[in-house]
């Protein structure tokens, strides 16, 4: 099950409380306090990581509590502390308060680690407060409660390229075709009911491609899959445009590719700067042509080369074409990791605070 969102609440552990206790032995008739303090409570800490694309282990675990220091004793022992709890959570989370959903960390990238509550901290046992003045202090403190604190996990997928199309424009068969991944596929619309990640591997590296659910219009106001889904584009590099060309189409394949534009304008207008690919898929449906002149696809592809837009014709079911599918996008990807590079350069200094989508 792919889960994208959920609220957990996260407690830490409180401080373990001082002890007033006096040293009594044999032979030491004024041995004076040996309160030790108490432990400092655990804190929880998220860490992004490989392990997981969903938040799923959040789905059924909305309270997630830290160990408790261990309360101090005596002979100046001071108590364990709560043992910290590490979770790993897939990068592209956002932690966002609850219900104000303010911005509290961002997890761009895999690595990154937030403590997201602290624990308490461990109060004073009475050999503390002991002074030349005060020489038998019969009290201690009590350990500080932990950090609580209701937040909202959103994941957005972090990958290269993004499938964007209508549902059965064939998705799922493509990058169960160009990659590893193993989507559900059948011959009815929305088939894809999640994201899927697929890594497509080159000669010397590799990029991921998620397959976004299909698009339809009115997605941006909720219809469809609707807002659930979208923001799952808004991390790609680039915007892989599958267009279904076939004669069953319902939609001519460029007007196809105007409202899906407009969807992604509506929705978030910053999402048309990034890098686009148009694919024209399911051309062993056309009839056999050699130069397959179909008015609908000439139109578009007239139209992309116009607009500089890349721009190739495959079937994934036959495997038409991917082989230079997936060197254009290895293409895109190197120039993107070139230009990353360049503006590494001269781009102001990560100071880590926390940033808004």
């Amino acid at each position: 099950m792919f889960v994208d969102s959920a609220i957990v609440n996260f407690n830490a552990g409180n401080g373990g409380n001082g002890c007033v206790s006096f040293r009594r032995e044999k032979y030491i008739p004024r041995g004076g306090p040996d309160g030790g303090n108490g432990g400092r409570g655990g804190s929880i800490i998220l860490v992004s990581g490989n392990a997981a694309n969903s938040l799923i282990d959040f789905k059924f675990k909305k309270t997630i509590k830290a160990q408790k220091g261990a309360n101090g004793s005596g002979a100046n022992k001071t108590g364990k502390d709560g043992e910290n709890i590490i979770i790993t959570v897939p990068a592209g989370t956002i932690v966002k308060s609850y219900p104000d959903e303010k911005t509290l960390f961002d997890f761009t990238a895999h690595g990154l680690s937030f403590t997201i509550v602290k624990g308490g901290r461990g109060g004073k046992g009475n050999a503390h407060f002991k002074s030349s003045t005060y020489q038998a202090p019969k009290f201690s403190q009590n350990g500080e409660p932990g950090e609580t604190l209701a937040v909202i996990l959103e994941l957005k997928l972090i990958a290269f390229a993004g499938l964007v199309g209508f549902p059965n424009a064939g998705k799922s068969t493509l990058i169960s075709k160009i990659s590893g991944a193993k989507p559900k596929i059948a011959d009815y619309p929305f088939t894809t009911l999640s994201p899927h990640l697929g890594v497509v591997y080159g000669d010397y590296d590799s990029l991921v491609v998620a397959d976004i659910p299909g698009i339809i219009e009115g997605a941006h106001r909720g219809e469809g899959m609707g807002l659930q889904f979208l923001k799952h584009i808004e991390r790609t590099k680039v915007l892989l445009f599958l267009l279904d060309v076939s004669p069953y189409t319902t939609m001519p394949p460029l007007e196809a590719f105007t409202v899906l534009r407009e969807e992604l304008k509506s929705y978030r207008p910053n999402l048309l700067q990034k890098e686009r690919l148009v694919v024209a898929t399911k051309i062993d449906l056309l009839p056999p042509d050699p130069d397959r002149e179909n008015p609908a696809l000439k139109e578009l592809r007239e139209h992309c080369l116009s607009q500089n837009i890349p721009y190739i014709e495959i079937s994934a079911v036959k495997e038409i074409n991917l082989k230079q599918l997936k060197n254009k996008l290895f293409e895109l990807y190197r120039a993107g990791a070139a230009s990353d590079t360049g503006a590494s350069d001269t781009a102001a200094p990560d100071t880590g605070a926390p940033t808004d989508e």
